[in-house]
């Protein structure tokens, strides 16, 4: 869980916030009684009761990232459209396992309820399903694993965590869709050794999915939000030890931009 004043701020003016919002904070009250996003932000920013936060678009408790909040109803009923409409373009960091086979794809498969467990969602191709369009894009191919740049067209609940499964790329972490365990260095890296009594630890034990920036519709300014130590570090490690090296980057240059949070251009 966040501590007090951990969220990073990324943009604010009077009308809307975007926040960073930690892996692990609900968007909306769960079952855990764990702290929500918004009455986090309100106490951290030291917000007055009648200064309300408004949500416009969510993100799973699990997924870090970048969120658009509003200021006041005006702010929401413009955002809202926007996502309505697919207007907002949104791009998500995604660490997959799997062999990559394409350099990009379009995922379009309608998503719908599973019936046999209500966590989770399911590619449903009959009346019921939703349309949902997923484009993705190779950023780094590791071997056993890899990078990729996922942007939703539509906003269907675990969109990408139903999509990047269903061909073959599914999160490399994913405790309802896949893996529960951590990304060992031991899983990649060749001639690993551990120091006697040593034990080993994950680079990273948490949902391998980030929302990493977005963009509103006729503004130049793409707000990115910054990967946490655990995740970053997880990437490094990948690019450092994988049998290709920093050639397993399509471009060079993308490794860089991450981890310094600058925009990924298409």
């Amino acid at each position: 869980m966040p501590k007090k004043n951990v969220i990073e701020i990324i943009y604010q003016d009077a009308d809307i916030i975007v926040a960073n919002k930690p892996t692990g904070l609900s968007v909306t009250k769960d079952r855990s009684w764990d702290e929500e996003l918004l009455p986090v932000l309100t106490e951290q920013l030291g917000l007055m009761p009648e200064e309300k936060l408004l949500l416009v678009h969510r993100l799973d408790k699990e997924t870090s990232g970048v969120m658009i909040l509003a200021k006041n109803k005006d702010a929401q009923r413009q955002l809202s459209g926007y996502f309505t409409k697919g207007d907002i373009k949104k791009t998500y960091l995604a660490i997959v396992s799997g062999g990559v086979t394409a350099e990009s794809g379009t995922i379009d498969a309608p998503i719908g309820n599973n019936k046999k467990d209500p966590r989770r969602m399911c590619i449903d191709t009959s009346k019921r399903g939703r349309k949902a369009v997923t484009n993705w894009r190779l950023l780094a191919d590791f071997g056993s694993a890899a990078l990729l740049a996922v942007e939703p067209i539509t906003g269907r609940t675990h969109q990408i965590r139903v999509h990047l499964p269903s061909i073959g790329l599914p999160l490399a972490i994913d405790p309802i869709y896949g893996n529960s365990e951590g990304l060992m260095l031991s899983s990649f890296k060749a001639n690993y050794r551990l120091g006697k009594w040593q034990e080993e630890k994950p680079l990273i034990d948490r949902l391998t999915l980030h929302a990493y920036q977005i963009q509103l519709p006729q503004q130049v300014t793409t707000f990115v939000a910054k990967l946490d130590k655990h995740f970053a570090a997880a990437i490094k490690m990948l690019a450092k030890h994988n049998t290709k090296g920093l050639s397993a980057f399509k471009n060079p240059d993308v490794l860089a931009a991450i981890l310094a949070g600058k925009p990924l251009n298409d």
